[in-house]
């Protein structure tokens, strides 16, 4: 019994690293955690909802489609689609004439909230897609992890 409780600890510590610098920085009482994300993808950060409608609005006046992920440093499954479906040379040659918008919620501030709020997600990851006319295709939204076909297959579907 002891031996598979050691395991079990072992197991909850492990799965809970992405999770460290938010959980010190609260007990720290920080009121931001600063994330040190690079992406194998060139998003730009968008860090409230005027700025999200800012960038919505120039891809619509450029007639460029959107694709906004929502990405935090302790998701797990946000870790998956970098290391695995972003990294994809199918998917980047595929995603190149969008315009990639990236919402970083680590931090969990009221503006990364009320981001979440807009697109009635729990939290990351999530996948919103826009066509070059600005509007948001909803049915093609990702919300987890999905491995690169099937990332593709989303693309597809919004017509990218």
């Amino acid at each position: 019994k002891a031996l598979f409780g050691l395991i079990m600890l072992a197991m909850a510590v492990w799965v809970s690293r992405p999770a460290w610098p938010f959980l010190v920085a609260q007990v720290k009482g920080a009121d931001a955690v600063t994330s040190t994300h690079q992406s194998a993808l060139p998003f730009k950060r968008v860090r409230s909802v005027a700025d999200l409608e800012d960038a919505l609005l120039q891809a619509r006046q450029a007639g460029q489609p959107v694709m906004l992920d929502f990405y935090a440093d302790w998701c797990t499954s946000c870790l998956e689609m970098e290391h695995q479906t972003f990294k994809d040379a199918a998917v980047q040659a595929k995603i190149k004439p969008v315009l990639l918008l990236q919402a970083d919620v680590t931090a969990n501030t009221e503006a990364d909230r009320a981001l979440l709020q807009r697109f009635q997600l729990f939290g990351p990851p999530g996948i919103i897609f826009y066509d070059a006319q600005g509007r948001e295709l909803a049915a093609s939204r990702v919300i987890g992890y999905q491995a690169p076909a099937d990332f593709m297959a989303k693309m597809q579907k919004a017509g990218l």
